[in-house]
C-alpha cells in the first residue's frame, strides 16, 4: 500500500478507534493514549500490513493487543507495590507494642498461607484483593470471565477453612 493510502485511511479510522477505545478503558484520557498509541504502532509496522486485506480489523488487533499488554504491566506493577507494602508492614512490625506484634503475627500468617497458593490462584485473588473487577483480570490475564470467577471462589473457601483459627 503507498504511504500516502495508508495515512489516508488511518486516518479514516481514527473516530471508530476512539471509540473502541472508550469502550475498553471507560476513560476519555486513557482512550486518547490508546489511540495515539496505536496510531504510532500501525505507522511504525505499515511494512507489515499485507495491501487488499481488511485494515479495520489489523487496527483494532492492534489496540486489542495493547490494551492487553498494559493492563499487564498495570497487574506487575501491583503486584510488586503489594510486596513493597509487606515488607514496609515487616518493618513497622519491631516498632510496636506486644499487642500489635501480635496482629502483625497474624497477618504475617495470613499472608503465608495466600503466597502458597498455585500462582494460578494467588494472581486472580491478588488482583480481585487489589479492587480489580473480574472482567478486567480475564483481560489482563486473557483467561475466559468464568474460570477467573471461579478460581476466586475456590481461593476464597480454601483460605476460609485454613483461617479459621484466625477468627475472633
Amino acid at each position: 500500500m503507498k504511504n500516502l493510502t495508508f495515512k489516508t485511511e488511518l486516518i479514516r479510522f481514527q473516530e471508530e478507534l476512539y471509540r473502541f477505545a472508550y469502550k475498553l478503558t471507560t476513560d476519555y484520557d486513557q482512550a486518547n493514549d490508546l489511540l495515539q498509541e496505536t496510531s504510532l504502532k500501525a505507522l511504525d509496522n505499515e511494512d507489515k500490513f499485507q495491501p487488499h486485506t481488511n485494515m479495520k480489523s489489523w487496527l483494532y488487533t492492534i489496540m486489542r493487543n495493547l490494551f492487553i499488554n498494559n493492563y499487564h504491566k498495570v497487574a506487575r506493577n501491583s503486584i510488586c507495590e503489594e510486596e513493597e507494602e509487606r515488607q514496609q508492614q515487616s518493618a513497622l512490625m519491631t516498632e510496636c507494642d506486644l499487642n500489635y506484634i501480635e496482629k502483625s503475627y497474624d497477618l504475617k500468617e495470613m499472608w503465608k498461607i495466600v503466597n502458597e497458593l498455585p500462582k494460578d490462584m494467588k494472581v486472580p485473588f491478588s488482583l480481585h484483593a487489589s479492587g480489580f473487577k473480574y472482567r478486567e483480570i480475564a483481560s489482563m490475564l486473557d483467561i475466559p470471565i468464568g474460570t477467573i470467577k471461579s478460581r476466586i471462589y475456590v481461593t476464597r473457601l480454601r483460605l476460609k477453612n485454613e483461617l479459621k483459627d484466625f477468627r475472633n
